[in-house]
This record gives structure tokens, sequence and C-alpha cells, in this order.
């Protein structure tokens, strides 16, 4: 298992679908993984640091597991098929693990939430060649370091424009 950090969440232009971009932590190679928009939204508000008055689900699902006394120790993402990728969240709770099978999206957002490590299978690192990356048609959006208002994300979104994010290049 090689160890990733989502650097990039993008809208896929050619199937306007949502896109979380893996790559590993010390070198080049990158995964993208096509979600859906709410997933999306929940990672973009985690990796910029945006609370909501109210939990939403995956801040839910940390209250939770924390209120049973456990804690997320990692996220796999060990393996594809028919095009659907698989993860698994790993939890400790008194002193045992147990893991959790669950969509990558959901398990990436939760694991931002707890800062935990994110693996993926290095056989899925390899299956993506250079040319289908650079295929790929998304605009990117990159996290901003500070905490951002309600009013404040608001505002950005509203000034974004396609043009303002480029194209997918690893």
């Amino acid at each position: 298992m090689v160890e990733v950090n989502v650097v990039r969440l993008g809208l896929d232009s050619a199937t306007n679908t949502y896109v979380v971009i893996l790559r590993e932590k010390d070198g080049p190679r990158m995964l993208p993984i096509w979600i859906g928009k709410p997933e999306a939204d929940s990672i973009l508000m985690e990796m910029n640091h945006f609370k909501r008055e109210r939990p939403l689900t995956h801040d839910l699902c940390k209250a939770l597991i924390g209120a049973l006394g456990g804690a997320l120790r990692r996220v796999t993402i060990g393996r594809v098929e028919k095009n659907t990728y698989f993860a698994e969240m790993h939890l400790e709770r008194d002193g045992g693990m147990v893991e959790v099978d669950a969509r990558p999206s959901d398990a990436i957002a939760i694991a931002l939430r707890f800062a935990a490590p994110i693996f993926v299978r290095e056989s899925l690192l390899n299956a993506l060649d250079a040319d289908a990356a650079a295929g790929t048609d998304a605009f990117l959006v990159t996290p901003h370091t500070e905490e951002m208002s309600t009013e404040q994300l608001k505002a950005y979104l509203a000034t974004l424009r396609p043009e303002d994010f480029g194209k997918f290049s690893p």
C-alpha cells in the first residue's frame, strides 16, 4: 500500500462528474476517482476548513465513531471492479481493529476529518498511465489554507469561472 494525499478536487467537463485526485505522498503517481456531488462538497468543505452550524453526514460519522470510543486509524483503497473502487475504513476501539466497507468518497471525507492517512494499493496507482491522466479534462479546485466563513465561501464560489481552474495535467 502507498500513502496518498488529496491534492485536488474538480469537475470533469466530459462527464459532468466530480473527481477527487489522490497523489502518492512521496511521488508523482496519481489516482483520479470520480465521485458524487454531495461527497465532493463535503471533501471541499473539509479541505477549506469550512464549518457548518449543524453537522453534515461525514461530520456525524466522525462524532459517532468518537462517541463510541473509536478512532479512524487509516483508510485503504484496495481494489476496483467494473470501474468501481472499494475502500475500507480501519477503526480502532478497545485495542481491537474493525474494518468497515465504504465508498472511497465517504472514506476520504471522513479520513480528512480525522487527519487519518489514506492508502492505495500500488497496483491501482500503476494502472493509471500518463496518457489516460493527460486525457482527463477536469476543472480543478485546490484548497485554501485559511478558514473561510459562509459568506467568504459563497463569494469565492460566485466569482469562479471554468477557465480559472485549468485542465488536469499530472
